[in-house]
């Protein structure tokens, strides 16, 4: 395979930027990027890499791998410069002066899977972990990066080998008087299923996480939703004026509070208006309210009077009612708030933030061990019907022909599973998700 290279990090100006370079040949390229070679693998040296016609660009970290022992099995190493995007270009540019070539999406972890460094199931993982929206996705795809959902469904393949051994042995070997299955072969069996069963109880699927909780700010005009939103994100993101009808469109920011990612949206405030734009602006707003998870509405002393009518705009939505303007005094009915806060003195914002995180817990409890995608779900589910149909006809002497087939069978799901055997177009499919650089 070629040598490529990638940007790791966004290409957006920072603090530094990451290239990663991966391919046989690729270490004997430093002399001509850095002027010298590296005497050691897995060190961090400082050097100066130069252009073709010896312009310095920048003096950077270099880390070399020396293959098998690397991310992608593969001679690789990366390097860590300022990020600007004036020094990223230039480097792209000294890159492909080398002969490198550009990465394709996920084009080192399919280098790593190929060269037998990870499984199938851990290189999904790896994306699974970036596009984790909270703690709790982290940890259970974590686990499977980890090795561990590879390794009992290794573990689990291994058993239905070793049943497939008795069972064949039993249909080759019988006529020359040899035994290869005893009493304790259904026990072993039936253990095996429940086993399997177990196993499949401690994984949860992907779709429950895969999704932004949206949050969408609703109210009258001038009750102070862009303050509201802006103080929830701790810098001024929405216009903020003491004119009605500021906000014309949907402004939308995200955070990430209590292990909880949340996308924030403000919308233009509910009134009767002619101005065609604004007008726009609030259909644009209840349109919304059907594509949100909980709607945020807020009000202030002025607009006691719309609260029953946002109820029949909201409809069957998760509803917080906020009463906005605190310091400026209490409604005369707090029982018909959620919270009370202040956007100009953050009074109340704890609570508020405590709400709308609680309005979004999903725990899955200690009860499971993986996240896993929908293929890994179909396939062992097949392979676990396959074990049981198995099971059933050895139980009651159907033919060990038919339970043998059953065996081939739930080891094949389980061999797709970690991508022992598995077609090209499913890798192009899985790998085209990654982000370039991974």
């Amino acid at each position: 395979m070629s040598v490529v290279f990638a940007l790791a990090t966004p290409p957006a100006k920072s603090a530094i930027c990451v290239f990663r370079v991966s391919g046989d040949g690729c270490l004997e390229k430093l002399s001509s990027l850095t002027g010298s070679g590296v005497e050691k693998h897995r060190t961090f040296y400082l050097r100066n890499i130069k252009n073709k016609e010896g312009k310095h660009i920048d003096s950077v970290g270099l880390v070399a791998f020396k293959g098998p022992d690397s991310y992608t099995g593969e001679d690789s190493f990366e390097v860590y410069a300022h990020g600007s995007l004036g020094v990223m270009s230039l480097l792209v540019d000294v890159f492909k002066e080398v002969g490198f070539d550009e990465a394709q999406p996920g084009e080192f972890t399919k280098r790593a899977f190929l060269n037998n460094k990870i499984s199938l199931a851990q290189a999904e993982a790896v994306v699974d972990v970036v596009d984790s929206y909270s703690s709790e996705a982290v940890y259970l795809s974590s686990q499977t990066l980890a090795g561990g959902f590879t390794k009992e469904v290794v573990g689990l393949s291994n058993k239905i080998d070793l049943l497939r051994v008795g069972v064949e042995g039993e249909i080759d070997f019988a006529d020359e008087g040899e035994a290869f299955l005893d009493d304790s072969i259904l026990k072993n069996f039936e253990s095996l299923v429940n086993e399997f069963r177990f196993f499949l109880s401690g994984c949860v699927n992907k779709k429950m996480f895969s999704g932004k909780n949206k949050v969408l700010f609703v109210g009258p005009v001038n009750s102070g939703k862009s303050s509201v939103f802006n103080r929830l994100l701790g810098f001024e993101r929405a216009l903020v004026s003491d004119v009605p009808g500021t906000t014309r469109d949907l402004v939308e920011s995200e955070i990430f509070y209590n292990e909880t990612s949340f996308s924030l949206s403000d919308s233009a405030g509910l009134r009767e208006t002619e101005d065609k734009i604004e007008s726009r602006g609030i259909e644009l707003a209840i349109d919304q309210i059907q594509n949100t998870d909980v709607v945020v509405g807020v009000f202030d002393s002025s607009n006691d009077s719309f609260l029953e009518s946002f109820d029949s705009v909201v409809g069957k939505k998760k509803y917080i009612k906020l009463f906005n303007k605190l310091d400026l005094g209490s409604p005369s009915n707090p029982g018909d708030f959620d919270c009370l806060v202040s956007a100009k003195t953050g009074e109340g914002f704890d609570k508020f933030k405590s709400i709308l995180s609680n309005t979004f817990i999903k725990s899955t409890g200690d009860n499971f061990n993986y996240m896993i995608r929908n293929r890994h779900a179909a396939l062992l589910e097949s392979s676990l019907a396959n074990l049981e149909s198995a099971f059933f006809k050895l139980r009651n002497n159907n033919g060990l022909e038919l339970v043998a087939e059953d065996l081939k069978n739930a080891r094949s799901d389980l061999d797709e599973v970690v991508g022992i055997k598995t077609s090209d177009s499913l890798l192009g499919d899985i790998f085209s998700s990654f982000c370039i650089g991974k």
